[in-house]
């Protein structure tokens, strides 16, 4: 898991190869096992990979989602927000699942926040997509992800620019530092940025 984590990177730029179906199917599967608060499932998925619906995804906000528009697969991360009070939190659980998946699978993927986004002056990203769908009013719209084979290629992150200032140990005051955590033993543990 590590080191999908390390090597998932936005990717704004597809091929356009179809996706298989397995792959399909098992992006879905992985939403479908993501964790809820209370077990309740609010969200909703929907997968979008008809060409016309997928430019008008990519429209779906001023600035930031023009990439669905080059996406093999888009996935509309939805919930009913009269289940749970919480629904955003679970949608974006499911939302980063999907996105690990896709890199376990040799994909792209980059998240288009939709909620609190504007479309225009007139309507919100979150109305646009719901009308474009056809969603009820209660399905709220967290975000979409587009999927797809990459068509540009993004190193990982070094290590080093990694920003453990925003790790703190106990105590908001106290700074974590690499090696500091101890184990059973009192050894440190050996944590990935030590290696």
């Amino acid at each position: 898991m590590i080191e999908l984590i390390r090597k998932r990177r936005s990717i704004r730029s597809f091929t356009g190869q179809v996706l298989e179906t397995k792959q399909v199917e098992l992006l879905m599967e992985a939403l479908l096992r993501a964790p809820t608060s209370r077990g309740i499932n609010p969200w909703e998925f929907v997968l979008v990979d008809d060409g016309e619906l997928l430019a008008g995804l990519s429209t779906a906000k001023q600035h930031g989602s023009g990439f669905l528009k080059g996406a093999a697969l888009a996935v509309v991360i939805c919930a009913d927000q009269t289940r749970s009070d919480v629904w955003v939190e679970d949608c974006s659980i499911a939302a980063i699942l999907l996105q690990m998946t896709a890199q376990s699978l040799g994909l792209g993927s980059c998240w288009a926040q939709i909620r609190q986004r504007q479309h225009d002056k007139q309507m919100t990203a979150e109305q646009f997509v719901q009308k474009l769908l056809g969603l009820p009013p209660q399905i709220r719209v967290e975000a979409i992800i587009g999927i797809g084979y990459p068509a540009e290629k993004r190193r990982a992150l070094a290590a080093g620019q990694l920003d453990y200032s925003k790790i703190r140990h106990n105590r908001y005051d106290k700074l974590w530092r690499q090696g500091s955590v101890e184990g059973d033993q009192g050894i440190p543990l050996v944590l990935p940025g030590n290696l």
